[in-house]
Parts: structure tokens; sequence; C-alpha cells
């Protein structure tokens, strides 16, 4: 008997991570302060969403949206509580038909780390590079840290989620 209620405190314990909820930032998305005019010095053109973007934003607790500065496309997230929304960039490459290949992590000229893959698909090889930031210097180079310092109170947001593609040319 006392086995099974330790197998069972054991399983409580275990799961109470998953359940205890968090209440929505005060920043919420009446907060939002408007999209970046620039990345790395250049200016960002707003391009409309596409419809798989649309979709996927029906649900999301923020906003998203699309740009280039002339050599990149970006997606830029902006997330106003944890979510198992925003996932890797690499998932919705992989769903899309574009094999994967992990890089090393990029440090960039500030000092924040970017993950990074490459992902080809017919004759087509882009370059991805992301990361999540909120306003306090907190900083993540994938979405499970992130997801698990906002579920536990780490970081209370609002957050950032910067995914920026290039294409390259194959050899």
């Amino acid at each position: 008997m006392r086995d099974l209620f330790l197998a069972v405190l054991i399983a409580l314990a275990a799961v109470t991570p998953l359940t205890t909820t968090h209440p929505a930032p005060s920043t919420g998305v009446d907060r939002f302060p408007g999209w970046p005019q620039e990345f790395r010095g250049n200016h960002l053109t707003q391009l409309p969403l596409t419809e798989r973007e649309l979709t996927f934003g029906k649900d999301f607790p923020g906003k998203i949206g699309r740009f280039s500065d002339g050599e990149n496309e970006l997606i830029i997230r902006w997330i106003t509580r944890e979510s198992r929304k925003l996932h890797p960039a690499s998932d919705c490459f992989r769903g899309a038909g574009h094999s994967i290949a992990p890089l090393p992590l990029h440090k960039d000229l500030d000092g924040a780390l970017w993950s990074c893959f490459r992902a080809s698909r017919d004759h087509q090889e882009i370059r991805v590079c992301e990361r999540i930031f909120d306003e306090n210097g907190g900083s993540w180079s994938d979405t499970s840290s992130w997801f698990w310092d906002a579920a536990r109170g780490v970081s209370d947001g609002p957050w950032w989620a910067i995914t920026v593609a290039k294409s390259e040319r194959r050899a």
C-alpha cells in the first residue's frame, strides 16, 4: 500500500508542472508596440501572410507578421503568453516537404545566439535562423527552453520570436 501511495505521489509531482497555469501577462495584445521598422540596419517591408500563416495565426496568442529586408524573408511573432503554438521553424519547413540539416548556433554582432538549419527541397536551399527574446534581456535560441522558462514564470513576456530565411545557391 505504501508503494502504491508513493507511486501516485510521484506521478502527481511529475504532471503538476504541466497542469499549472499562469495568468496571462498584463501586457496583452492590446499593448502591441507595433512591428519593427528595420532589421540589422535594413528597412523592413511588410508582406502579406500566406494562407498557411493566416490559418496558423487564428489561435496564436499574439501577432504574426511577414517581412522582407531586401535580402531575407522574416517571420516576426509577438507573443503574449507561453504557448505550444510557437514551435521551431524546422517543424514548418519539414511539414512543407523540406529536408532539414541542423547548423551550428550563430552568434550575431550583438552576441545573441540564433539556432540555425538548412532547409532543402527541389534544388533550393534556404538558411534559416531563429531566436526568441523579451524586453528584459532574456534570450532563447530554441522554443523548448523558452516555453519552459515562460511556463515557470522565469520570463513574463511579452516575447518576440524572429525567424530569418535566406535563399542560398546550391553548389
